[in-house]
């Protein structure tokens, strides 16, 4: 490039068309970099002080140098201006504040000046080239492409896609699978940014959608849109599940996947490095859904709680080990299909659970409302799991169990309002032992209990509520589920009732109590009233002021 500066006007716009090609950026950046690197070279010859303009003309290749300089009528900068004698030997009508051109003669470059030159053109045209491969690929994102391994830095894959790099990061490559340089590798587009070295383009073969984006490549209904796979999830390397859907009522789903003996995803497994996929309807409904994402176990029944998300799987003694999979693979990978999380039990367990929850629960209504082992049964068998589920039930409901009548319903609502106010009252007590203020009982949704937590948690006052954000008040971490279970021996299950408000999530401070954002949002903000109380005062006399002399002009 060194050559370009110094060289005839053919030569020029040669190498201008050749980087251009070469590059595979527009011609006309490639002149306009030869102009900047004759105008640098051209000021250190002539002085950095002179305004120096280059053109190189695309066609011709004819080159001109000159410098402009302002007409005045006494010259203070003898780079920059001229007087208007001078001016108009340049130029016949120059006239004062005009700027005109001063033609200069060509330079001839030095070595110094020439590399100076070669480094200019050479930055202009890589700055080009990295915004050229940016607008290519930005809107790539979740599109397979194939390349060449160019090297191996770190564990990190660097990938030659033709006209740029990518970059296989070594947490989203196929584990043990070994990267050559000079192989083909196909990988998923994740991410491209724009970075001063140029775009960084990142690449993922352990992605999910790497996976349905093979599929759709090998299966055409895919493709097509008549097979939609509505849900992946993978464990790189090892395993994979997918579950499929067909809009043609015609077409089998999973047959279509795994094609004439296997072929179609056999060529995506040798793709995945022999990765084991299992191919699973997608059904609507969600019991139906996991049971067969749990493929090849075999389940016994599906208990559902929407509420937190999570899902109880009963499975036969010696389908244990199958439905959890080796270091809980198969569980581990149904959770990430289905989206809810997934706790397995044998039958055996989930009886002694269930025994063990009915004990407990019939014990505690037989204790807080004064009724014989019988009745607290029978309530638990109705699917009764606290008390305010009994106090606030509709009456007819609780009249309407066998072997109850409507007085038995009053009288069972009204002990278990009593045995609430008891536990308030007992509640309130510890509050104010803990020393929290009774300023944070009159706050919206707030119950003793919840004061009682506030205060083991250090929150005393106002201010200490007033100084928490939303999030650290009721943010939530999920739990084990709490589920209203039917009673021994009783494999069909009761109605599931439950409570306005339930422990629902352990993560805030009252976390497990349930509350809202709009809840929480509401406690904070009348904890933080209180802040505000002293302005209104200031703002009362200005009041009483206009008032009295309204009254004034008034008389």
């Amino acid at each position: 490039m060194a050559s370009a500066i110094s060289a005839n006007k053919a030569e020029l716009l040669a190498i201008a068309n050749s980087v251009a090609s070469e590059k595979m950026i527009d011609k006309s950046i490639v002149i306009e970099a030869m102009e900047e690197a004759i105008q640098k070279a051209a000021r250190a010859r002539y002085g950095a002080e002179n305004d120096i303009r280059a053109k190189l003309d695309p066609n011709s290749g004819d080159l001109r140098l000159w410098r402009v300089v302002e007409v005045v009528e006494e010259v203070e900068d003898y780079f920059k201006e001229v007087d208007l004698k001078a001016a108009q030997k340049l130029q016949d009508d120059a006239k004062i504040g005009d700027f005109i051109v001063d033609p200069l003669p060509p330079v001839d470059l030095g070595r110094i000046d020439a590399q100076s030159a070669k480094q200019v053109i050479f930055q202009k045209v890589r700055d080009a080239e990295r915004e050229r491969q940016y607008e290519e690929f930005k809107d790539r994102a979740g599109e397979v492409i194939t390349g060449v391994i160019k090297s191996v830095e770190f564990g990190h894959v660097i990938v030659n896609l033709g006209r740029a790099e990518g970059v296989i990061r070594r947490d989203q490559q196929i584990p043990r699978e070994a990267a050559r340089v000079g192989e083909r590798v196909r990988a998923l587009i994740t991410k491209v940014e724009r970075n001063n070295r140029g775009p960084q383009i990142f690449l993922s073969r352990a992605a999910p959608d790497f996976m349905r984006k093979l599929f759709a490549q090998e299966v055409p209904e895919i493709y097509d849109g008549i097979i939609e796979i509505k849900a992946a999830a993978r464990d790189p390397g090892s395993r994979a599940k997918i579950g499929v859907i067909s809009h043609d009522s015609s077409i089998d789903p999973v047959g279509a996947c795994v094609g004439m003996k296997g072929s179609r995803v056999q060529a995506v497994v040798q793709e995945l490095q022999g990765e084991k996929i299992d191919i699973i309807p997608w059904s609507e409904e969600q019991a139906t859904f996991i049971v067969n994402a749990l493929q090849p176990a075999t389940v016994a029944r599906v208990v559902l709680d929407e509420e937190e998300g999570r899902i109880e799987v009963v499975v036969p003694d010696d389908q244990l080990s199958l439905a959890i999979g080796r270091r809980g693979q198969n569980v581990r990978l149904a959770s990430q299909l289905t989206g809810h999380q997934i706790d397995i039990m044998t039958e055996e367990e989930a009886s002694e659970k269930r025994s063990k929850e009915f004990a407990e629960r019939s014990k505690m209504f037989e204790e807080e409302l004064d009724v014989d082992e019988t009745l607290s049964q029978l309530l638990v068998a109705e699917g009764f799991a606290e008390l305010d589920e009994v106090a606030y039930v509709e009456l007819d409901e609780l009249a309407a169990i066998e072997g109850f009548d409507e007085e038995l319903a009053e009288e069972l609502q009204s002990r278990a309002l009593e045995a609430i106010e008891r536990q308030e009252a007992a509640h309130r007590e510890t509050r104010r032992e803990l020393g929290v203020e009774d300023d944070l009982a009159e706050l919206p949704h707030l119950t003793e209990q919840m004061l009682v937590v506030l205060g083991k948690a250090g929150i005393k006052t106002l201010d200490d509520l007033a100084d928490l954000a939303t999030d650290e008040l009721i943010a939530k971490k999920r739990e084990a589920p709490r589920r209203r279970q039917p009673a021994p021996g009783d494999m069909s299950g009761p109605p599931m009732r439950r409570p306005a408000q339930r422990p629902e999530d352990k993560g805030g401070v009252l976390g497990e109590f349930g509350l809202n954002e709009e809840q929480g949002n509401e406690i904070i903000m009348a904890a933080r009233a209180h802040w505000f109380e002293d302005e209104e005062p200031a703002a009362a006399p200005a009041a009483e002021t206009q008032e009295a002399a309204h009254a004034d002009s008034e008389q």
